[in-house]
């Protein structure tokens, strides 16, 4: 399902202006992004959460070079579903 295909679904239940919903689908993914990008997390009580994961150091080989290098650490985002929308989709 794509961005587009979301906004039409949601057009089709609420009867909202297209641009509306899709200036709000906009605004929530940028409050995320935002939001993450600080070490907030965000949790949507009954659907999960955005959570910030740190990723320690770590030492990798570059194959095509055989050489070493030093991966820093660094944060990842990840998505951690709650238990109802587990239960919701394993049905």
């Amino acid at each position: 399902m794509t961005k587009a295909d979301i906004v039409n679904e949601i057009t089709k239940k609420t009867g909202a202006d297209k641009q509306a919903v899709l200036n709000t689908l906009e605004a929530f993914m940028d409050t995320v992004k935002e939001s993450l990008s600080r070490e907030e997390n965000v949790y949507l009580r009954g659907f999960g959460s955005f959570i910030v994961k740190k990723r320690a150091q770590k030492t990798a080989r570059n194959i095509s070079k055989n050489t070493t290098i030093i991966i820093p650490e660094h944060n990842i985002p990840a998505f951690k579903p709650a238990k109802t929308f587990t239960l919701s989709v394993k049905k």
